[in-house]
């Protein structure tokens, strides 16, 4: 007889993957973090987390930390996008998508503005 083990994979709720995602990113000193509520003006996401990095050591390290905390939550990422020297990384959880920034690109994609009807829940300036 062999015994089932059953491992619970995703059960942070949005709010809690985007309120961890934000403390990680304050951790490692990302600049302009906020995080928005889309729920009533996205249709495939309830939560962003956008923030922005100096260089592209701390943008990686910014990513690779929010992943690998999230990871040993059982937080696992549907989708990854970007590269470090594109100056745009994404982590998607499904429900929270996860955008980290050099500020050059930050401010040629205007996420804040394209999403300015959303509901601002945290801004660390």
């Amino acid at each position: 007889m062999g015994t089932d083990i059953f491992i619970e994979v995703g059960s942070l709720q949005g709010i809690d993957i985007a309120r961890r995602a934000v403390e990680i990113a304050s951790e490692k000193q990302a600049s302009n973090i906020v995080l928005l509520d889309v729920r009533d003006i996205c249709t495939f996401s309830d939560y962003f987390v956008i923030c922005s990095g100096d260089n592209e050591r701390q943008i990686r390290t910014i990513y690779e930390d929010i992943e690998q905390s999230l990871k040993t939550e059982n937080e696992i990422t549907h989708h990854n996008e970007g590269t470090i020297d594109s100056g745009w990384l994404l982590l998607d959880y499904g429900d929270v998508i996860v955008h980290i920034f050099s500020e050059e690109e930050r401010e040629y994609y205007r996420l804040d503005e394209l999403w300015q009807d959303a509901r601002p829940v945290i801004r660390i300036q």
